[in-house]
């Protein structure tokens, strides 16, 4: 498996707590798209955007190489299900609209996934990779998650994580771009939910392995004092990259 695997062990509280991709974006990726057939959504997790791409495309093939994350993927009637890792098993040459992936091209091995872009899509097709940046919630919450973030469990973070952080722009992409939707993703929380949130994190899952403790349950006392008993919008900016790729 070339794929990273960071999120097989906490796969049911990402699948519970992670927030969703605004419908704006997707609705303005299918009128991008050449056409509304086919989509491949790449490291699909559970299926967050798969389904939410099934609203628009008529059929999606959704492959994620993590059975544990497969395991929790929302079933809907226009989404299959393949675990693979950055290859498009059963989806022929030239046949695809749009192939995305969402929270997840910078855990691939790009020299895999590319030609099997360049492969699947046809003329014209798009590819869009993006996820959602830092957090933006109350200057004093955001302080303490970002005290947590580089501090508490900052060792763990995967060099990948970088590019999360950068919307993908230190990422190599070698097709012609066309600007990404600027768009938010918005939740209402409590301080619980954004604490189980926390704990889907890749640098969390890796801070338990090393050390056989939550770093989230000593943080959050903390946290639930300064959040208050409300609950409280947070606010990830959507970035990424998006292209027509001719072949």
């Amino acid at each position: 498996m070339s794929f990273k695997d960071h999120f097989s062990t906490q796969a049911a509280t990402y699948a519970k707590a992670r927030p969703t991709y605004p419908p704006a974006l997707f609705a303005e990726l299918a009128r991008l798209a050449p056409g509304t057939a086919l989509a491949w959504d790449c490291g699909s997790g559970n299926g967050q955007a798969a389904v939410a791409l099934a609203a628009h495309f008529e059929r999606v093939v959704a492959t994620e190489p993590s059975a544990a994350q497969l395991a929790q993927a929302v079933a809907h009637p226009r989404v299959r299900y393949v675990q693979s890792a950055e290859l498009a098993p059963g989806i022929a040459d030239g046949s695809a609209d749009i192939v995305t992936a969402a929270q997840a091209a910078h855990w691939f091995d790009l020299k895999i996934f590319y030609p099997e872009v360049r492969r699947v899509l046809r003329p014209g097709g798009l590819l869009a990779i993006w996820n959602y940046g830092l957090w933006t919630i109350e200057p004093t919450v955001d302080a303490l998650v970002e005290r947590f973030y580089n501090g508490t469990v900052g060792p763990y973070w995967p060099p990948e994580r970088k590019h999360a952080e950068t919307s993908y722009r230190l990422l190599e992409f070698p097709f012609p771009e066309i600007p990404l939707p600027k768009l938010n993703l918005e939740v209402d929380w409590t301080a619980e939910e954004f604490a189980t949130y926390l704990r889907t994190w890749s640098a969390v899952a890796r801070y338990i392995k090393a050390h056989g403790t939550d770093p989230v349950t000593a943080f959050e006392p903390e946290l639930s004092k300064a959040w208050g008993g409300d609950r409280r919008r947070i606010v990830w900016p959507v970035g990424g990259r998006l292209a027509r790729v001719d072949g």
